[in-house]
């Protein structure tokens, strides 16, 4: 089972350095610890950052802080039956 407070600390950790406003995806590779392959894992999902782009929308932006962006992302990997 996915927990998601978990995977939405793990998002949080990878993407809040990324200097904000972000206007697109390669905005926030920089700021990744391990760069696209950076993974988020919580229970029996695991996917890595560039996979949350391709199955996703990759989210909304621009984004002006990291909260609005992983909660997006959130929303949609639920949207989409990941979670």
């Amino acid at each position: 089972m996915v927990d998601e407070t978990e995977l939405r600390e793990q998002m949080i950790d990878a993407f809040e350095n990324a200097d904000y406003p972000v206007s697109s995806p390669m905005d926030l590779v920089p700021a990744l610890p391990d760069g696209p392959g950076t993974k988020f894992e919580s229970g029996d999902f695991s996917m890595t950052a560039m996979e949350l782009n391709t199955k996703t929308t990759g989210g909304d932006f621009p984004y002006d802080d990291v909260e609005s962006l992983v909660d997006d992302l959130l929303r949609e990997l639920k949207k989409q039956d990941e979670l």
